[in-house]
């Protein structure tokens, strides 16, 4: 959620900061709104300083022996009582316009942060570096690695329909299994890398949502169950920053540095046909999230980190990949800054994003009321929150079985994977 004073301070900044997203955001309603509301706080303020004064004279003058019925008293009290009425109708108003406010600012999306590129859209987007050109597969003939999975008898696609719909698959025997290994690999990894692991709940209520920003805006692409408030998670980002929604944290508790193994569950709506077959796009799908809440003075170091941590995985896996930094007319709704991981995937010839690691600035934790205060000062800060994937596990999949596909129709494993399978070879 956007800071209202700085929209209402500088609106001409926040304008500028949003057209970068090459969006349409109209800030006058809410400013109007705003407006309105500060007027009738105003007015509220003086009735009630009003009401104080009427009632301080009131004592007075009965302490003094003036009579209840005395005609002066009772156009004072008569005052006081229209005070009171004033007051009963204002407080409604005030809760209705409080109420738009929040949700305008809801809408909006964060502001780019000042060294985040501006673009139109992805083709903008700026690589950063590459890494691993030389374990690339020279040669030729690599099936898709939802062919190659199925020749294997690790995939089923045919089945996974039968029992829900489109987009979800079972993985069988060894698939199975080289699915469980990657996601203890990652684990194992993260948790050396100083992460607390955490095992959150998959379902969680509107609030959760709305506090990371999932709600209202992308509604459609969630999982509801319609007899209760609550949604299957899109990713662990949601509950794990969730749990320490409402919350003042003290400085010491900072940072705070989580990861999580969770199954996510999307819709995938406006993906129109896209990467249909396979483990790319699919509505149920395993993802490690790597999840930190942080000092605002330190966050741009611990982004760096972060996505230094999710790069660590496909080094470990010797999987080609490039780090993408993302343009303003690319960025995801709540992000300030984001760096995309895209491996190489040689059936296609081209990178797919397997990781994004964002910096929501206190976005995030505005909507979530996620503080903390220093020892021995006034006040209260929004810590910063920041999460990307460390990775997701069916696309880490489908980029071993191509990487490593070899010529007589097999797949080698990763040696740093192997104690963890058990196997060498699929």
């Amino acid at each position: 959620m956007l800071d209202l004073k700085l929209i209402r301070e500088k609106p001409d900044l926040v304008r500028e900061k949003l057209n970068a997203r090459n969006g349409i955001y109209d800030l006058q309603p809410l400013l109007q709104l705003d407006e309105q509301r500060r007027s009738l706080e105003q007015e509220r303020s003086q009735l009630q300083a009003r009401g104080n004064e009427i009632g301080k004279q009131v004592g007075q003058q009965m302490k003094a022996g003036v009579k209840p019925d005395d005609p002066a008293l009772q156009l004072l009290k008569d005052e006081g009582n229209q005070v009171k009425a004033k007051l009963s109708d204002l407080e409604p108003q005030e809760k209705d316009l409080k109420a738009q406010i929040e949700a305008l600012l809801l809408t909006f999306p964060n502001l780019p942060g000042d060294t985040t590129p501006i673009g139109k859209n992805e083709t903008e987007n700026v690589e950063v570096r590459r890494w691993g050109d030389e374990y690339k597969p020279q040669q030729e003939g690599i099936l898709p690695h939802w062919e190659i999975a199925e020749k294997l008898g690790i995939l089923n696609t045919e089945r996974a329909t039968k029992l829900a719909q489109t987009r979800f698959v079972a993985l069988l025997g060894a698939g199975a299994a080289l699915e469980r290994s990657l996601i203890s690999f990652m684990l194992d990894r993260q948790t050396a890398a100083g992460y607390l692991e955490v095992l959150p709940p998959l379902l969680v209520n509107t609030q959760s949502l709305t506090a990371t920003g999932q709600l209202p805006k992308f509604a459609e692409e969630s999982f509801q169950c319609k007899d209760d408030d609550l949604w299957l998670i899109p990713t662990a980002e949601v509950p794990v920053t969730n749990l320490y929604r409402d919350e003042i944290l003290t400085a010491d508790d900072l940072p705070i540095h989580h990861c999580a193994y969770t199954p996510c569950f999307r819709r995938e709506a406006g993906s129109y046909g896209r990467d249909t077959r396979g483990l790319i796009r699919l509505h149920q799908f395993n993802k490690v999230e790597l999840v930190k809440l942080v000092r605002p003075e330190t966050s741009e170091q611990e982004h760096q980190t972060l996505v230094q941590n999710a790069e660590a995985i496909l080094q470990a896996l010797k999987l080609p990949y490039r780090v993408v930094e993302l343009c303003t007319g690319d960025l995801g709704f709540g992000a300030a800054k984001c760096y995309d991981l895209e491996v190489w995937l040689p059936a296609a010839g081209t990178y797919r994003e397997i990781s994004s690691c964002s910096n929501f600035g206190d976005f995030q934790a505005r909507r979530g009321n996620i503080r903390f205060k220093e020892a021995g000062k006034k006040g209260t800060e929004f810590v910063h929150t920041l999460n990307g994937s460390g990775l997701a596990v069916g696309r880490t999949m489908a980029a071993l079985l191509e990487n490593y596909q070899q010529p007589d129709g097999t797949v080698s494993i990763p040696e740093v994977l192997q104690p963890f399978l058990g196997r060498s070879v699929l």
